[in-house]
């Protein structure tokens, strides 16, 4: 049976920073390519990607940001109960 990080509750502690920050990183990612796809799609230009590639590209980061949160979530009940 393999040894999943998760069992480490000590390691799993330490990472609420860099859940913290993979959440931050990736909400502001995702509004960022939420803002290019409403710019591309209203002025009918392409931005490099077509607007529904920049719309698609926000709701995958949107997803990592709920990850990178449950991880935080995590993180944050076992240095709180102790």
């Amino acid at each position: 049976m393999a040894v999943s990080r998760w069992t480490d509750k000590e390691k799993v502690k330490s990472e609420l920073v860099a859940c913290g920050r993979g959440f931050q990183i990736s909400l502001w990612m995702s509004i960022i390519f939420l803002i290019l796809g409403i710019i591309s799609d209203a002025a009918n230009i392409t931005l490099g990607l077509e607007s529904m590639s920049w719309f698609l590209l926000a709701i995958a980061f949107v997803v990592a940001a709920v990850f990178f949160r449950l991880g935080w979530a995590v993180s944050w009940y076992l240095n709180t109960n102790k």
